[in-house]
């Protein structure tokens, strides 16, 4: 051979798609192929396929395989001949090298590609039947079904069947192969098939008639007894058949095996019998089955056995499938089995995820089996199977927008080819797209993208995934807003029970309120209407994921009627990734957030992502300081500078509960807080900051108002209790205690007189009614309780310490801590009670016995009456009461030789305790994640009912928003509650060993 000519032949190769010239060059020139080498037919066919090396590389092993020169030659006579078999043999050997192999194993299979009737072009389970027929053993059943498979792949890679129609036939297939099975163990186990009937339903894709390549074919048994057979004996004998049925298609023999049958799906999955009679299968979905379950016998379909009790086992379990939505929990059951699954791909390969990624073939087919679910109890047009049959007939019936549904289509068509053709090279079963690129070559070809297969593929597939991601929850919820705006003429919408339904099911308690709040957003032409019509779909799914979507619709509605002619709220939801799903999660997980919202709606702008006061992130205390200072100085009066700083109070409360709230719920981007105590010690010190900085710019007020820039006595605010721990809560009130001392020359009788009039008006000025919460000042820990003075002075507290105090006053100096006015009598006041707190070589035995004595009559006498004990978070065993007097109490004994105890800060000192080794690691834990818990349900349960509590709510849905909050989905409320029991429980042991034993 000439340089020339192989030059020539090389170049000409490439432009026909080889990616190896030179080994194809060499197939060409072999004997094998020698009559035909020059026959430019062959060279186009071959350019056509997806993989024209693959191709020919097939094509010279199943010549190599004829059995013989004559055998050889009518192949390549009828190859050259014949269009139809040239385009289905070389297609399949272009596009699998697993069927290529069956060829080279079994050479004489080709003819069955060659006949091109009508009759082949869509055969049905008795054509495939008829192909099996002949298969008298398991070996040669799956000789038989690769022979089928070999058809069904030629008419796929031809174009003449689509994707739809391909999943079919495979189902048909199937179907075909499981009858052959069954035949089989009957012929092996004549008495077991004499004794029972047996029917085999299909479930899964072959039962909704929509089956890949390669996949498990779900199944369920039922059987029931042949006449004067034991209901016993027919079960051990079906049972026999079953498996015998499970192992003839599943095991490997020489030639591969067929695919896994897959039982699990059954009542109990594989914890129950492999075959139940009827009444059985409806006894246990009468009684235990869950949602999942029902949504899987969407797809049951009788198969295979007694035809007669298949359809009955269908018919009887029917009417339970589409009462299914009825359920409690239906929508969240699915939307969680939906998150978990997603949740257990590994990280590795969620973006090569074809079937359960985001935006993969399961969001469509969750997305379809969902609106079956909840609207085909009254419309059976809806019952259907197949997921591209049901899309179909959900947008024919309004259910789904017309457009949203061809491109749902469109979409998963490309996706399921995708499927199709990665499984059908190596018969693998495989979701996962290749990422090496000779692989990702011949994908592309196969579903003709020639020009630039790589990319142009990467392209298509990016751009379908896109399409399901944006619209598979959409789907839900857009019809919806269909049901009450104007649609173009001949548009089909929701019936406006159908639109009840669906709200039904979502969580929706008054669907009527719930359409009129989305007509009142959505109807119209103006631009706002067009824009709320783009983010409700949205925003319904994110309130259908709380606790209470009717209250998260409503407060949506209110604030779009308070902003919706300001420029800036739309575009912030619209444009800024984070604004719209915080503000739903905000809007519907109680009612603190919504009604700190309501008060000034423009603090929206928080939820953002941008700078300019937005985002929420806790400002600091100085920070927070320094604003509200601000605004006082510009004030007129005192009255107009609290109004200010209880401004700058009630905003920052609504950052930090929405802060909160979108931490604990998590959102589609970032999951929820795991670290339950970061949250805690968030809120508790961005709380304590605020209510700080409040009383700093109370303070300066006052003062001013009264006196102008100089009071006549030195004054200091300690914060005592949570606030002077850094512990503060939504509902808390601010404990403190008053201390002050006069200026040099000024009258004692004056000072306190100015002083006790500053705490006066202060306390007046922060409960004014008002569009902002009022902040209380509780003074109750000064000496001698509500009987002692409000205001001292510096001296006055050194005499009453001195001689006076008692072991429950050093306990609750624990917690004081300077937080507003004079700083340097501020310092001087914890000096002096140090001490006290600390006192030197700890507390004397009759003390300690004093405090225990303290918490039994405080536990005994101040618990409500009727409250469940172990529910109290403050009171009761294992709550915060036992943890924080435990604590306190190793600080109180070695306080003052360990400097880590030193603080006002409950976790912070048993952190301490741990590392100075007063109390064992695992007993640190148990009482700082009962003491985290029950400051987490006190938070959750002001964030939903917008007032202070230490029980969980009683009234269902309030305690279904305080556990989704803890991170308990739909329905678990009950494990909430175990929970939380088991967790003080723990940590009421480790009490009653530290905080009694001597």
């Amino acid at each position: 051979m000439t340089p020339g000519r192989r030059s020539s032949t090389f170049t000409r190769l490439l432009r026909h798609g080889f990616t190896d010239p030179s080994a194809a060059e060499r197939l060409l020139d072999g004997t094998e192929l020698a009559p035909v080498r020059n026959d430019p037919v062959l060279l186009e066919a071959l350019a056509a396929t997806a993989d024209p090396d693959l191709a020919l590389h097939g094509l010279v092993r199943l010549l190599e395989a004829q059995d013989g020169p004559t055998a050889r030659r009518e192949l390549l006579d009828t190859l050259i001949a014949a269009k139809p078999l040239r385009d289905r043999l070389l297609g399949v050997l272009g596009a699998s090298a697993a069927l290529a192999d069956h060829l080279a194993r079994h050479p004489g299979d080709w003819h069955a590609l060659v006949t091109y009737e009508p009759r082949d072009l869509h055969p049905g389970v008795e054509e495939f039947e008829r192909g099996l027929a002949e298969a008298g053993d398991p070996v040669s059943l799956r000789v038989a079904y690769r022979r089928c498979l070999l058809s069904i792949a030629a008419r796929d890679v031809c174009g003449t069947t689509d994707v739809a129609e391909t999943a079919a036939e495979l189902a048909d297939l199937a179907t075909a192969t499981l009858r052959a099975a069954l035949a089989l163990a009957g012929a092996n186990a004549p008495e077991d098939a004499a004794a029972c009937r047996l029917a085999v339903i299909a479930m899964g894709k072959c039962g909704g008639h929509e089956l890949n390549y390669v996949s498990d074919v779900d199944v369920i048994f039922v059987a029931e007894a042949a006449d004067g057979v034991t209901e016993a004996h027919a079960l051990k004998s079906a049972t026999r058949l079953a498996s015998h049925l499970m192992r003839i298609c599943s095991e490997t023999t020489v030639e591969g095996s067929i695919w896994p049958v897959d039982a699990n799906l059954r009542p109990e999955g594989r914890n129950g019998p492999l075959v139940r009679t009827l009444s059985s299968h409806l006894a246990y979905y009468q009684r235990w089955a869950k949602t999942w379950e029902f949504q899987a016998l969407l797809k049951a379909r009788p198969v295979a056995g007694d035809a007669e009790l298949g359809r009955a086992y269908v018919d009887a379990l029917e009417p339970m499938v589409w009462k299914a939505a009825e359920r409690e929990n239906f929508v969240p059951d699915v939307q969680q089995m939906r998150r978990r699954v997603i949740a257990n791909i590994p990280a590795a390969e969620i973006e090569r995820e074809l079937k359960l990624g985001p935006g993969g073939l399961r969001d469509v087919e969750f997305a379809v089996q969902l609106l079956q679910l909840v609207h085909g109890r009254t419309d059976q047009t809806l019952r259907s199977g197949t997921t591209l049959d049901a899309l179909q007939a959900l947008a024919a019936g309004g259910y789904v927008g017309r457009e949203d549904a061809a491109r749902l289509d469109e979409a998963y068509r490309f996706l399921r080819s995708m499927e199709h053709r990665i499984q059908l090279y190596r018969l693998r079963r495989t979701h996962l797209v290749p990422t090496a690129e000779p692989d990702q070559r011949r994908l592309g070809r196969s579903l003709g993208l020639r020009t630039d297969p790589v990319a142009d593929l990467n392209r298509e597939w990016k751009r379908h995934t896109g399409v399901v991601r944006r619209l598979h929850e959409k789907l839900f919820y857009r019809p919806l807003l269909d049901a009450v705006a104007q649609l173009a003429p001949g548009e089909a919408r929701l019936s406006p029970e159908a639109a009840r339904e669906r709200l039904v099911a979502l969580g929706y308690a008054d669907p009527a309120a719930a359409l009129r709040h989305l007509e009142a957003l959505a109807s119209g032409v103006t631009r706002k209407a067009a824009i709320q019509r783009t983010l409700l779909p949205v925003l319904l799914g994110w309130f259908a994921d709380s606790a209470d979507p009717d209250a998260g619709l409503l407060n949506f509605r209110k604030v779009s009627d308070a902003l919706g002619k300001t420029p800036w709220y739309l575009r912030l939801l619209r444009d800024e990734g984070a604004a719209a799903e915080n503000l739903a999660r905000v809007l519907s997980a109680g009612r603190l957030a919504p009604d700190l919202l309501m008060r000034a709606p423009e603090a929206v702008a928080l939820l953002g992502d941008g700078d300019g006061g937005g985002g929420l992130e806790p400002r600091g205390r100085a920070h927070l300081e320094q604003e509200i200072l601000a605004a006082v100085g510009r004030a007129e009066n005192a009255e107009q500078g609290v109004t200010a700083a209880r401004g700058v109070r009630r905003r920052e409360l609504f950052r930090t509960a929405a802060a909160d709230i979108v931490g604990s719920y998590g959102t589609e981007t970032s999951p929820a807080e795991a670290d339950q105590g970061a949250l805690v010690d968030r809120v508790g010190a961005a709380v304590s900051d605020i209510t700080a900085a409040t009383l700093a710019g109370t303070l300066r007020a006052v003062v001013r108002d009264g006196w102008g820039d100089t009071l006549p006595t030195r004054f200091a605010i300690i914060g005592m209790g949570r606030f002077g721990g850094h512990e503060l809560g939504y509902g808390s009130d601010a404990d403190v205690v008053f201390v002050h001392e006069p200026q040099d020359g000024v009258d004692e009788h004056e000072a306190a007189a100015a002083a006790n009039k500053v705490v006066a008006e202060m306390r007046r000025l922060l409960q004014l009614p008002s569009a902002d919460p009022p902040l209380l000042i509780d003074a109750g820990l000064r000496p001698e309780g509500k009987s002692g003075p409000l205001v001292r002075t510096l001296k006055s507290y050194e005499a009453y310490y001195r001689r006076w105090s008692l072991v429950w006053e050093s306990q609750a100096l624990l917690r004081a801590e300077p937080v507003a006015g004079d700083e340097e009598l501020g310092r001087r006041f914890t000096e002096l009670i140090d001490p006290l707190r600390y006192p030197r070589q700890g507390l004397g035995e009759e003390a300690v016995r004093e405090i225990r004595r303290l918490k039994a009559r405080m536990e005994s006498e101040r618990l409500p009456r009727g409250a469940d004990p172990k529910l109290h978070t403050k009171l009761g065993p294992g709550g915060l009461s036992d943890v924080e007097w435990t604590v306190q109490l190793l600080q109180l004994r070695r306080g003052w030789h360990e400097p880590g105890l030193r603080t006002t800060r409950t976790r912070e000192a048993l952190a301490a305790a741990r590392a100075a080794g007063l109390l064992s690691a695992e007993d640190a834990e148990t009482l700082d994640e009962a003491w985290v818990l029950a400051t987490r349900v006190r938070n959750a349960v002001m964030l939903v009912r917008g007032r202070a509590g230490d029980t969980f709510p009683t009234e269902p849905r309030e305690l279904a928003a305080v556990g989704r909050y803890l991170g308990y989905g739909a329905g678990h409320a009950g494990d909430m509650l175990d929970a939380y029991r088991r967790t003080t429980r723990r940590a009421r042991t480790v009490v009653e060993e530290l905080f009694y034993a001597d």
